[in-house]
């Protein structure tokens, strides 16, 4: 069931997701060459707790750590880990959420760490304007479709593969809600968008094949063909003045 929020919910839901784009930002800051990703977890969940929220995905479904951290072909659900070391070159993507006064915010960011490829260089750039053009086309009266459609026509133009097996959500009460917001689809498909709707989009986007495979920790998703993937990430609230990115960021990088 998609829950329609009212102006009180979204004013409560946008204290979760200022605190969710802050500690994000703070994890861009903090993140170098040489830390561990648990390292860069204990930071990111210090940083939630300290202004007096919860880490969202800390114990969610039994997973370990209050960021999703991945380096690389890593698509998502990288568990932070001491023995993962990050090193100069590598493209880290840092999910994370904040839960206080009984709503989630939640976004991402792949993080460059030095001087990377020129193949990443415009895997991130794609990635993070397939967010942007996924945004843009969430407004009432559109469909959940039409988000797909401008994130997978801009991912497939430049030849990168757009992962299937995980989408964007809902965001509220609950970390994940109705809708399910694919990173694919037909334009003028699917649920129809209307003010008052809070979704995720998040696009994964892969250098190679959009094929995936998880891990046997089961939560690490990697790309099979071991090429590089991106995730970025907004939770946004859709109005009748169009769509509003809750989790709005200072910084871009």
């Amino acid at each position: 069931m998609i829950i329609i929020k009212s102006p009180e919910d979204i004013k409560k839901l946008k204290k979760a997701c200022k605190i969710s784009a802050d500690v994000l930002q703070y994890a861009g800051e903090q993140i170098n060459a040489g830390m561990s990703t648990y390292d860069l977890d204990k930071l990111i969940h210090d940083y939630i707790i300290a202004a007096g929220a919860k880490p969202s995905f800390l114990g969610y479904g039994g997973f370990k750590g209050s960021a999703c951290i991945s380096i690389n072909d890593e698509v998502i659900h990288g568990i932070p880990s001491k023995k993962t070391i990050i090193r100069s070159g590598d493209i880290v993507s840092v999910d994370v959420g904040a839960y206080i006064d009984g709503y989630h915010g939640d976004n991402a960011y792949t993080f460059k760490v030095g001087a990377v490829s020129p193949v990443a260089e415009k895997l991130l750039r794609v990635t993070n304007e397939c967010l942007h053009l996924g945004i843009a086309a969430a407004k009432p009266g559109n469909r959940i479709g039409d988000i797909g459609y401008a994130v997978q026509k801009h991912a497939e133009d430049n030849g990168f593969g757009v992962v299937r097996e995980y989408i964007g959500h809902g965001v509220g009460r609950d970390l994940h809600e109705d809708p399910e917001v694919p990173n694919y689809g037909k334009a003028g498909r699917g649920v129809r968008l209307v003010s008052g709707m809070t979704i995720a989009i998040e696009p994964m986007i892969n250098e190679g094949t959009a094929r995936v495979k998880v891990m046997p920790d089961g939560w690490t998703v990697k790309t099979v063909d071991g090429s590089l993937s991106a995730h970025f990430e907004h939770t946004i609230a859709i109005t009748n003045d169009g769509p509003v990115i809750l989790t709005a960021r200072s910084c871009e990088w």
